[in-house]
């Protein structure tokens, strides 16, 4: 059973870094903060319980612990970038020119009406 742990741990591994990776280019990439924040959270969350699914296949006996981590990350990281794309839309926060539509002000729109 090891011997089909290590190598699924180190894909995972590897998985999940690309994805990390993928997210940090992502911050630099991106044309405006709502892009940056969206590629940032995404990514990081995948890439990190990739990456927490790795260290759990080559560490059996940290799997509770590395579970707990997981569903932490999953519940707060979409949050947060949630909580801070709604602070940067209210403050003002420029958007891309190729931004077409957005849903939040014709939300806001709405209800004022």
């Amino acid at each position: 059973m090891e011997s089909l742990l290590a190598p699924l741990g180190g894909v995972l591994l590897v998985a999940g870094a690309t994805f990390l990776l993928l997210g940090g280019l992502g911050l630099v990439r991106m044309p405006d903060i709502f892009n940056r924040i969206q590629a940032g959270a995404k990514a990081t969350t995948l890439g990190t319980l990739l990456s927490l699914a790795g260290i759990a296949c080559l560490q059996p006996a940290w799997a509770a612990k590395l579970l707990l981590i997981g569903l932490f990350i999953l519940f707060t990281n979409p949050l947060s970038s949630h909580v801070l794309a709604r602070a940067a839309h209210r403050g003002g926060a420029e958007k891309s020119p190729l931004t077409a539509v957005d849903r939040l002000a014709e939300d806001q729109r709405g209800d004022q009406a």
